[in-house]
């Protein structure tokens, strides 16, 4: 994994979208623990909350209450959306960097956060919006975060929405994420046309690619039902490209968030560390490289979890 930044200080940060139109896959614990391995690596990283329940924010310490409503993503939107002046992106985002302060060469860690009110209003808005507005949140992220951070990881609502739109138009690469659980499958399935058609629909504004698909909250090899393997290889032969890198079950990631550090930065060397810092090194191989040449899981057999039923059977 590259552990410096580019020279470059012009170039525009890389926006990653976590997306998918179901709920309760695990995007927000994804986008803040690539986040945060990211920015140990040594990357300047924003973690952009398009959320109205904003718990990407909360995750790493940031919620807005009373007068910090004011620096809400939801209210710039509406306000840049409605040409009415507004604070500029650099100004409401939050310096979260110290999550990261047992690591002494990592990055900056920020937070563009969410508040449920002034999201949902802007969703409102953009609701009534011809399509041409969609690009709006990629031309404040070039215009504003160019120089500022090197990586934008944008948590998206769990559903169809304008701000789905949103996110998917300002991203450069999109990823989803499927559970061991059918209804997950098909989310992820509608997603992959949604990013394929924006360029069409914003005129070649905006061009996300599809950067592939996590198995996530999957269960250790030993413990594989047929459903696990199924939905595994039906992501493989679906297209959707999953990683080689699955995010196994494991209380640790989710219990996590009540400290507000994410699971790879509490737990670097055990298996939630492990797993995420292979999966950001797949994610970065698959950017830096032709689709052609990017690692793809294989199918899993079957007989696997024969044996392994067998064995716990003896």
């Amino acid at each position: 994994m590259p552990d410096q930044r580019a020279e470059d200080e012009e170039n525009p940060p890389t926006v990653i979208a976590v997306a998918s139109q179901k709920g309760g896959v695990g995007k927000t614990v994804t986008t803040v623990n690539l986040a945060c391995r990211l920015a140990m690596a040594g990357y300047d990283v924003a973690v952009l909350d398009l959320e109205p329940q904003a718990q990407a924010g909360s995750a790493l310490g940031v919620e807005l209450t009373g007068d910090l409503i004011r620096r809400s993503l939801g209210l710039v939107l509406q306000h840049t959306v409605q040409n009415v002046p507004s604070a500029a992106v650099t100004e409401i985002m939050f310096d979260a960097s110290e999550v990261l302060s047992q690591y002494e060469d990592a990055g900056k860690l920020f937070v563009i956060a969410s508040e449920e009110s002034t999201m949902t209003a802007a969703q409102n808005v953009f609701i009534t919006q011809p399509f041409t507005a969609t690009p709006t949140l990629r031309r404040m992220i070039l215009s504003q975060l160019t120089g500022v951070v090197d990586c934008v990881i944008i948590d998206t609502p769990p559903a169809v929405s304008s701000l789905n739109a949103l996110a998917i138009a300002a991203s450069d690469y999109v990823l989803t994420l499927c559970n061991p659980e059918y209804q997950t499958v098909k989310g992820a399935f509608l997603l992959k046309p949604t990013v394929e058609a924006m360029a069409e629909l914003t005129r070649g504004e905006c061009t996300p690619s599809y950067l592939g698909s996590i198995f996530n909250i999957s269960n250790p090899e030993s413990k594989r039902t047929n459903q696990d393997v199924a939905i595994h290889n039906s992501m493989v032969r679906g297209g959707l490209l999953p990683f080689v890198t699955d995010i196994r079950k494991d209380t640790r990631i989710s219990e996590s968030y009540l400290h507000k550090r994410p699971a790879v930065v509490r737990y670097l060397k055990h298996a939630p560390g492990k797993q995420y810092t292979a999966l950001v090194e797949e994610i970065l191989e698959r950017i830096g490289s032709p689709a052609p040449e990017w690692k793809v899981a294989a199918e899993w057999a079957e007989s696997d979890v024969e044996a392994a039923e067998e064995s716990v059977d003896a």
